[in-house]
C-alpha cells in the first residue's frame, strides 16, 4: 500500500516506515516563532539549559504581529527576542521584514521538510509540499533545543480538485467552501491533501492561502504536492535549487475524499463569528462595511494587490469605507511600488500599512470601533478578533474585498465590471 503525503515526509524524516496514528521522532528543519509567541518560547528554551539552538540558521525569530510596536511591553518583548538572536546565532527578521508565513514561503520552507512554527497558521507551508504545522510554546522550545520532535502522524483527508477556477473567483474561495462544508472541526488532526487535475491551476500563491486556513477546519496540515508550479515559484524566489518533486503515492489509503470542481465556484464570504459559517457573497449585498483590511499571511501577496489595484484603478473607495492595505513582506511591498499598484491604491483612497500583520490580531493598525463591519482578507473572524468584541469581522477574497470597497456594502465581484 502507498503513502500520503504526509506519511511519506514523516517516515523519510524520522527514518521510519511511518504510517497515519504512528508515533514518529522527527527531524524539524525549521523553526520559526513571532513576537506574541517568542518570548514565551525562548524562556522555556533557557531553561532546558542548552545554550545554543541545534540549528540557529534555520531558527527564525520574527518581529510580525507588533510592528512597528504600539505598546512599551510589546518593544520590550522585541527588544529580548532580538538579544536572543544575538547571541543565539538565531536568525531575525526585523520591524518591516513581514509575516512569518510569508517570509517562510519566500526564503526557508523546502518540499518535503518539516516546518514548525509557534503560530497555528504554520500549515501555510504546506502550499510549497512541506508538513508546516502549528505547536505550542514548550513544543517548539524543544524542537529548538534538539532539532526533532514527536509527531502523531496524522490520517489523510483527500481533496480532489477538477477544473479551474472562473475569475473571479479565487483560491480564498475555495477553502472557504471547504471550510464550510466540513465545519470548524471536521478535519482535526488530520492533513488535509489536494490531488488531481485541478491542482495544477492553480499556481502556489494560490495554494498557500489554501494551506494557510486549513487550520480552520481543525487539520493538523494542508498540503499540497511539489510539482512544476512549486518549481516555478522556487525559481522566482532564486530559489531553483530547493526544489525537489513530491507525490502522494497513487494507491495512498485516505480517511476520506471529497471532490470539487474548481469551475463550479462562487465568491463566498465567512459571517460573524465563526470561520465556517459561509455563505455566498451575493446573498449578502445589504451589508454595510465600515472598513476593507487586505492583507495579512492569507492575502496580502503581490497577486492579491494587483488583483485589487486592477479592479479598482479610476475608481474611489465608498465614502463610508476604509480601506486599509498591509503587504505581507517588504519584498511584495517593493514589488507592489514598482508595478504601480501602491499609487493606484492611494488614488482610490486606500491606507498603506508597513508589512506585517497589522489589524489582524486586533493589536494595532485597524482595530475596530462598537457595531463596526470589517470585510477582511484575513483567516480568522472569531468573536474579538480585531481587537473589539462589539465588532463584526467577515472574510473574503481579495476581489470581493475591492467590489466592497468600492460599493459600501458586501458585493460580488462579479458584479464589478
Amino acid at each position: 500500500m502507498g503513502k500520503t503525503l504526509a506519511e511519506k515526509i514523516l517516515a523519510e524524516r524520522s527514518g521510519t516506515d511511518a504510517w497515519a496514528n504512528d508515533i514518529v521522532i522527527s527531524r524539524v528543519d525549521l523553526v520559526f516563532v513571532q513576537d506574541t509567541t517568542g518570548p514565551l518560547t525562548i524562556r522555556l528554551f533557557n531553561e532546558t539549559g542548552i545554550g545554543r539552538p541545534a540549528v540557529p540558521e534555520r531558527t527564525i525569530l520574527f518581529m510580525d504581529h507588533a510592528a512597528p510596536s504600539p505598546a512599551r511591553q510589546l518593544s520590550t518583548d522585541h527588544v529580548f527576542m532580538r538579544e536572543f538572536g544575538r547571541q543565539s546565532g538565531c536568525v531575525v527578521s526585523d520591524v518591516g521584514e513581514g509575516v512569518c508565513h510569508q517570509i517562510v514561503a519566500e526564503r526557508y520552507a523546502r518540499p518535503g521538510e518539516v516546518v514548525v512554527g509557534a503560530d497555528s497558521h504554520s500549515v501555510t507551508a504546506g502550499g510549497l509540499g512541506a508538513f508546516g504545522t502549528g505547536m505550542g510554546s514548550s513544543d517548539v522550545a524543544v524542537a529548538m533545543a534538539l532539532g526533532r520532535n514527536w509527531f502523531r502522524v496524522p490520517e489523510s483527508l483527500g481533496i480532489t480538485l477538477t477544473g479551474q477556477l472562473s475569475p473571479p473567483v479565487c483560491s480564498k474561495d475555495l477553502i472557504l467552501y471547504l471550510i464550510g462544508l466540513l465545519g470548524a472541526d471536521g478535519a482535526t488532526y488530520m492533513a488535509l491533501e489536494f490531488s488531481g487535475p485541478g491542482v495544477a491551476s492553480l499556481t502556489v500563491p494560490d495554494r498557500l492561502v489554501v494551506s494557510n486556513m486549513a487550520v480552520e477546519a481543525g487539520a493538523k496540515a494542508g498540503l499540497f504536492p511539489s510539482d512544476e508550479r512549486t518549481r516555478d515559484f522556487l525559481e522566482s524566489m532564486e530559489r531553483g535549487h530547493d526544489y525537489v518533486p513530491l507525490f502522494p503515492d497513487a494507491d495512498a489509503k485516505y480517511a476520506g475524499a471529497i471532490r470539487v470542481a474548481l469551475d463550479s465556484l462562487v465568491p463566498v464570504v465567512s459571517c460573524p463569528h465563526t470561520v465556517d459559517n459561509v455563505s455566498p457573497a451575493a446573498e449578502l449585498g445589504d451589508v454595510r462595511v465600515d472598513q476593507v483590511f487586505l492583507g495579512t499571511c492569507t492575502n496580502g501577496r503581490i497577486e492579491d494587490i494587483a488583483m485589487v489595484a486592477a479592479m479598482v484603478s479610476g475608481r474611489k473607495k465608498a465614502e463610508s469605507t476604509r480601506v486599509l492595505v498591509a503587504p505581507a513582506s517588504r519584498q511584495v511591498l517593493l514589488r507592489a511600488i514598482e508595478q504601480g499598484h501602491i499609487a493606484t491604491l492611494v488614488e482610490f483612497g486606500a491606507t498603506i500599512l508597513p508589512p506585517g500583520c497589522a489589524g489582524c490580531l486586533g493589536l494595532h493598525q485597524g482595530i475596530l470601533g462598537d457595531g463596526e463591519v470589517c470585510l477582511s482578507t484575513a483567516n480568522r473572524n472569531f468573536k474579538g478578533r480585531m481587537g473589539n468584541p462589539d465588532a463584526f469581522v467577515y472574510l473574503a477574497s481579495p476581489a470581493t474585498a475591492a467590489a466592497t470597497a468600492i460599493r459600501g456594502c458586501i458585493t460580488d465581484p462579479r458584479e464589478i465590471s
